[in-house]
């Protein structure tokens, strides 16, 4: 089987996904109503309530989700074979990711744009509603640190990515403008853009930035942290029209033209070149490298973004949900937002299976677990564009560096900004008002303090990312049993969340008790991600129990009527 024939499955289980079963959940689950006054409107602030064009709020949402771990998780995980991990791919994007980032977006909508750490407290419990803060905080915080990492890798591995990293900023500053204050019309704008984007593309391909071993007294690793806390910090604070919007819409224009790019590669080099792509990684790999852990559970928590991420109910729930203008535009932003993330994932599946020569090529990459990711990417991704599409190799791996960087980077102060609103939530748990600015020097204080917690290369930015499959895969399951208590209330079909649910809870947690023992090892054990991975298992433990006690008390409850959502919740609370 070709790389062709398994884009061509990919994308058409993804096209019936947005077509069929996204219609039937607007219609028939959420019931979205176009005439419901969403936060976006009834709070409107002009910095985080903004109502936005669907088109524009998608690029922020699905570059917000996106990020690396698109890349990442897919490209470790074909280890175990090209079928396994496409299939979670596909499956899991159209019956899971899809109703669980559009079902968080619904029901932070009916509930004044509050988050999903909020939403814990109202709808499972306020005993469980802590413990529910305390994982997100660790999952946002693991995002940020570890982000940053990544994205310092890549401006010293591929220095022809710094110009149009940071040259991204300026365009999506002129966007903005463009759009919401010289109200010029989006397309040609969109157009100038994206043009303008490639064009640096092109400009940092031909003038690498590579900085000197000492800069302003630092290294070259320190300095771009410390910068990308800075651009960060300023980023969450800025008014989500100013930078967040235009940059994330821009980004993910570009994504699309780097998905064409490559799915192009693949359907010209597969029917015109005179060396077609040929696929040289296993199916189903038998000769897996020593130390390499069993296929169920670790794939389904190595493969979190682009099948399912709890990350993903943060964003619907944290940003996304306070710029909706219509609530019928949920669908298009929140389903077709993972569908987005699915194809990113594909594209990286195909990459890495059929970019390389031979398999022996291959399986020296491959030659432990872990191995791969963003650089397998770039690389087989950019053999696939110059053999399909003539590309040079030099320019092809700036086009897919460029793209997870700036990926990453809309993740990052996506995430710093949501972890400034869980630090808020926090203070008020505990009667605590915290503003905005000091909340975002938690942040940057905390997430650096970790980046740097081992050395001035932010080696400490990776310490507890070994926990982040889990965390997120279990926060996912967290959310999904919100959306059922939801759905159970209005006497709604909550089949489609309680079953992803009940699948997605029973392997993260599965695989989270498979790590507690590894970092219990004797000879290689790891005591603060021990003590970590035991916090995170208690509380979602917790949560849990508390949410199958919700769902049978809204059982035995009244039926929940719309106009009666607000006033409802809020006499439950007061009981």
């Amino acid at each position: 089987m070709g790389s062709l024939v398994l884009m061509v499955i990919g994308l058409a289980m993804f096209a019936g996904g947005y077509l069929i079963y996204s219609k039937y959940l607007a219609r028939r689950v959420f019931q979205l109503d176009s005439g419901f006054k969403t936060p976006a409107h009834d709070l409107n602030d002009g910095v985080d309530y903004v109502p936005t064009s669907k088109f524009i709020l998608w690029g922020h949402h699905f570059t917000s989700v996106a990020g690396a771990a698109p890349i990442v998780g897919p490209a470790i995980a074909v280890i175990w074979g090209w079928l396994p991990a496409l299939l979670w791919v596909t499956l899991g994007t159209v019956f899971f990711a899809g109703m669980h980032d559009l079902g968080a977006l619904w029901a932070s909508l009916r509930n004044k744009g509050k988050s999903i750490g909020a939403l814990s407290g109202r709808y499972i419990g306020k005993r469980g509603a802590n413990l529910f803060l305390v994982v997100i905080f660790l999952l946002l915080l693991m995002v940020i640190a570890a982000f940053a990492v990544v994205i310092k890798n890549l401006l010293i591995s591929t220095p022809t990515a710094v110009i149009p990293t940071w040259g991204a900023i300026v365009v999506a500053l002129l966007v903005g403008v463009a759009v919401y204050r010289m109200r010029w019309p989006l397309i040609p704008v969109t157009i100038v853009g994206v043009v303008a984007l490639y064009a640096l593309i092109v400009v940092g391909d031909s003038v690498p930035v590579v900085l000197p071993e000492s800069f302003l007294g630092m290294t070259p690793a320190t300095f771009w942290i410390l910068a990308l806390f800075v651009y960060g910090a300023i980023a969450s604070l800025l008014p989500v029209w100013v930078l967040l919007q235009p940059r994330d819409y821009i980004n993910g224009v570009q994504l699309f033209v780097g998905l064409i790019l490559l799915f192009g590669a693949v359907l010209i080099g597969a029917l015109f070149s005179a060396n077609p792509p040929d696929i040289v990684a296993p199916m189903i790999n038998t000769a897996l490298p020593e130390g390499t852990p069993s296929m169920v559970p670790l794939l389904f928590v190595t493969i979190a973004c682009g099948a399912i991420s709890g990350f993903h109910g943060m964003v619907s729930s944290g940003t996304t949900s306070k710029q909706i203008d219509k609530e019928t535009d949920a669908r298009f932003v929140g389903y077709f937002g993972a569908v987005g993330e699915g194809m990113l994932s594909l594209g990286t599946i195909l990459a890495v299976i059929g970019g390389f020569q031979s398999a022996a090529e291959w399986e020296s990459i491959y030659s432990e677990f872990g191995a791969g990711g963003v650089t397998a990417f770039v690389q087989g991704g950019g053999a696939l564009m110059e053999n399909g599409l003539g590309l040079p190799a030099s320019l092809s791996a700036t086009v897919l560096a460029t793209m997870a960087v700036l990926f990453a980077a809309t993740t990052m102060d996506t995430g710093m900004r949501l972890l400034r609103f869980v630090v808020q939530e926090i203070g008020d748990a505990f009667k605590v008002r915290i503003t905005k600015v000091p909340a975002t020097l938690v942040v940057v204080v905390v997430g650096l303090g970790l980046t740097f917690s081992q050395g001035l290369g932010g080696e400490g930015g990776l310490r507890i990312w070994p926990l982040f499959g889990t965390t997120n895969q279990l926060l996912a399951s967290l959310t999904l049993s919100i959306i059922a208590v939801m759905l159970i209330r209005k006497r709604r079909n909550p089949w489609p969340a309680l079953i992803p649910l009940t699948l997605v809870f029973v392997l993260s947690f599965w695989a989270a008790i498979e790590q507690l023992t590894s970092f219990a090892a004797p000879g290689n054990a790891d005591w603060l991600l021990f003590a970590l991975d035991v916090v995170i298992i208690v509380a979602s433990v917790w949560v849990g129990i508390e949410a199958v006690l919700a769902m049978r008390r809204a059982m035995k409850e009244p039926p929940e009527h719309e106009h009666e959502d607000a006033q409802l919740v809020a006499e439950r609370e007061r009981v």
